[in-house]
């Protein structure tokens, strides 16, 4: 509990002032949850007895902010710190699951307290007279539980985000999520289509990012499949092929679980596969086959990816690391990487999607039958070929080509064409049917 003295000076300025106006205040929320388990400390909020009104008379000589004013939130800047100060309130029904529809100010902090989500974000502190818990939230912290402050299942009800808030809490705190909570999650799940894609997103992706995040994917599948509803067809949709051994969402979470916490990273290796039921089919020997899911899978992840209103740089980073997740590193018939072949995925991804792409390639082999795990080694030399590469400069761009367009033109080259040719000069000399000089390049380009 080290940490509750890291607290900013403005938090506690704050504070003073408003208990020496004659109110009650205290920290509360998140900030406390974290100092508790000696976590970076966040956005401070202040619960107080002082209406909005006297909140903006005690800060009369600061920047005062309106943010929330209807909710009984002010927004008051103090060194260049931005504290929320709300008053304490009760609340009437919630007719959306998201917003109550009615607010009534309090001077009880127990009330203030028994509205919210959760009892480890039900903690009040006060700089003088230490913690306040009336809904048993250090203990909760201690043993690591998430647990709904009074009746779960009301608690969704009046706000359904807090259902993913849940989810993302126990993937990131790696927490358990006590019993009548989870029960209440999985009952009210179908609440989470009243919820904006934007705030949905923004819980998923922190969940993802979790290090928890593979138990919760699984156990609340359900959950997830409620705003991204192809999940559904993996959901326990076998694999019939030597070299799998779990169902298509199972090898994602495992896959997922391997990888560093990287958003673009894990969105891929969540949706890699997410196609496969589609295109599933047997031989003639009874293996199942996947051809073309990296195709479909990409589709489907474009598709989910705009619902949920991802920016257009990491949508698409997302469904190109998707769509290439299959592409072949290897020499024909040989377990060794290929210059070539890594070459080629340089050309077309870049170079920092390359390096997360072998890293969804790891992930992804890792996760499926341990029989045909290459090894870390393997993935080491891929790594180590790729620095090869880039440090001595070969070319794998059209720009890195001793040739450019004007040089074309000079040779009767024109429009579109001039293009095509660099194009097919870069092709050769990646499978070094060329050298990469211009006497060699100008010869190839006529012919």
């Amino acid at each position: 509990m080290n940490n509750i003295y890291n607290f900013k000076n403005a938090s506690k300025t704050a504070v003073e002032m408003l208990k020496n106006s004659g109110f009650e205040a205290f920290l509360i929320g998140g900030s406390v949850r974290d100092a508790l388990m000696n976590l970076p400390i966040g956005d401070i909020d202040i619960t107080t007895s002082a209406t909005p009104s006297e909140v903006e008379e005690v800060f009369k000589g600061f920047r005062v902010i309106e943010t929330g004013i209807k909710h009984g939130t002010v927004t008051v800047i103090i060194d260049n710190e931005p504290l929320e100060i709300t008053t304490y309130r009760s609340e009437s029904a919630y007719s959306d699951n998201r917003h109550p529809d009615s607010v009534a100010f309090s001077k009880s902090l127990k009330d203030d307290v028994i509205r919210r989500d959760f009892t480890m974000n039900g903690i009040a502190f006060d700089f003088q007279k230490g913690f306040c818990d009336l809904v048993g939230g250090i203990d909760d912290i201690k043993n690591k539980t998430i647990r709904s402050i009074g009746d779960a299942e009301t608690r969704f009800r009046e706000d359904a985000l807090r259902i993913l808030r849940a989810l993302r809490f126990a993937s990131v705190l790696d927490f358990t999520i006590e019993e009548n909570t989870a029960l209440a999650i999985h009952k009210c799940k179908d609440l989470l289509k009243n919820i904006s894609a934007e705030r949905i997103r923004d819980e998923f992706s922190k969940l993802l990012c979790g290090k928890n995040a593979y138990s919760v994917l699984n156990d609340y599948a359900d959950v997830i499949s409620v705003f991204i509803p192809e999940t559904e067809k993996c959901v326990g949709f076998e694999q019939i092929n030597r070299h799998h051994i779990y169902d298509v969402y199972t090898h994602s979470l495992k896959a997922l679980e391997q990888s560093k916490d990287d958003l673009h990273i894990r969105l891929a290796l969540f949706f890699h596969d997410i196609g496969k039921p589609y295109v599933a089919h047997f031989d003639e020997k009874g293996e199942q086959h996947y051809y073309s899911h990296p195709k479909k899978s990409a589709e489907i992840t474009e598709e989910a990816l705009t619902r949920l209103r991802f920016d257009n740089d990491t949508k698409n980073k997302v469904v190109a690391l998707v769509k290439m997740h299959d592409s072949p590193i290897m020499l024909d018939k040989e377990d060794i990487p290929s210059k070539k072949r890594l070459k080629r995925i340089l050309s077309q991804m870049g170079v920092d999607l390359t390096y997360d792409l072998i890293e969804i390639k790891r992930c992804d082999n890792s996760a499926q039958n341990p029989k045909y795990y290459r090894g870390d080694g393997f993935y080491k030399s891929v790594y180590a070929m790729l620095d090869e590469i880039l440090d001595s400069h070969e070319c794998f761009s059209v720009k890195d080509l001793k040739i450019n367009g004007n040089d074309l033109i000079s040779l009767g080259f024109k429009g579109k064409d001039i293009g095509k040719a660099l194009e097919k000069c870069l092709d050769g000399v990646i499978s070094e049917k060329v050298e990469n000089n211009f006497d060699d390049l100008i010869k190839y380009a006529k012919k």
